[in-house]
C-alpha cells in the first residue's frame, strides 16, 4: 500500500522505461487516434517536487502539459495532497478523490485486514474534512475536482455530501447510477 507505486515510479531508474513506453502509449492515442480528450492521471503523487519530476519525464517523452490540449491531473489520496493542494494545483490540472486510499491513510488502517477494517469507513469526519478541503481548494484554484472512491456507490447519504461540497464529479458502480441518481434528485 505504502512502498514503490505511484509517481515515485515514474521518475525512478528501475521502472523509467516503462514509464516511457506508457507515455507513448498515451502520445499514440492522442495524436494518431484522435483521442485528444484523453487525461493522464498521476496515482500516488507524495510531494510536489515528485509531480515536478514525473511532469519532466513526461515532456522528455513529448507529453507537455498544456501542449495540444493535455491535461494532466493528480489522484488525490494521501493527507499530505489535501495539505498542500494549493500547489499541487499550480502544476495539476485537475484532482480525483481517491477516497479509498485516503480513508486508509488518514485513519491508519489497512481495510482489507480483519484485525482493523471495522474501523475504514469513508465516512468518518476526518476523512470527510479532508474531501471537503480539498474540494474548496480545488475551486479556489480553478482546476477541476471528482472522486473515483467506493463510497457514493454505497451510500447515498455520501454521495449528497459530495454534492453539497460542491464536487465537480462523482464516479459510481454502473448498478448505483440510477439509484443514486434519484436519491440526489429528492
Amino acid at each position: 500500500m505504502m512502498g514503490w507505486r505511484g509517481a515515485s515510479r515514474y521518475y525512478d531508474e528501475h521502472f523509467k522505461q516503462a514509464f516511457a513506453l506508457e507515455c507513448v502509449a498515451v502520445k499514440k492515442a492522442r495524436e494518431e487516434w484522435g483521442l485528444k480528450n484523453l487525461i493522464v492521471m498521476i496515482p500516488f503523487c507524495r510531494t510536489v517536487e515528485e509531480g515536478k519530476k514525473v511532469l519532466k519525464v513526461m515532456d522528455e517523452h513529448g507529453l507537455a502539459r498544456g501542449k495540444d490540449g493535455l491535461q494532466v491531473y493528480m489522484m488525490v489520496e494521501i493527507p499530505s495532497n489535501v495539505i498542500l493542494a494549493r500547489e499541487f494545483a499550480k502544476i495539476f490540472d485537475g484532482f480525483s478523490i481517491g477516497s479509498n486510499d485516503l480513508t486508509q491513510l488518514t485513519l491508519g488502517v489497512d481495510r482489507d485486514s480483519q484485525l482493523v477494517s471495522h474501523i475504514y469507513n469513508e465516512r468518518n469526519e476526518a476523512v470527510k474534512t479532508l474531501i471537503s478541503q480539498v474540494i474548496k481548494v480545488a475551486h479556489e484554484n480553478k482546476v477541476k475536482v471528482g472522486i473515483c472512491g467506493q463510497a457514493p456507490s454505497d451510500y447515498p447519504e455520501f454521495a449528497e455530501f459530495l454534492v453539497k461540497a460542491g464536487i465537480d464529479s462523482i464516479s459510481l458502480n454502473p448498478d448505483t447510477v440510477v439509484k443514486t441518481w434519484r436519491a440526489l434528485s429528492v
